[in-house]
């Protein structure tokens, strides 16, 4: 039974490689959205991230208790 275990597995192996070759293959050649704006919406999120922090930590009063031993 060993042979035929890894004579399938064999075979699974090269029809995953033909498939993922076959993906890149048809991969689109245009960039979409994501290649031209995905960086500079990430960085806007994070900044906007940052300063809403930033504001709640400094802003509204929250007692921190830093100087507690």
């Amino acid at each position: 039974m060993f042979p035929v275990v890894r004579n399938a597995l064999s075979r699974l192996q090269v029809r995953s490689i033909q498939q993922t070759m076959a993906r890149q293959s048809h991969q689109k050649r245009t960039p979409d959205f994501h290649d031209k704006y995905g960086n500079i919406v990430l960085a806007g999120g994070t900044t906007f991230c940052i300063a809403v922090w930033t504001y709640t930590a400094t802003q509204i009063g929250i007692e921190w208790n830093l100087d507690a031993k």
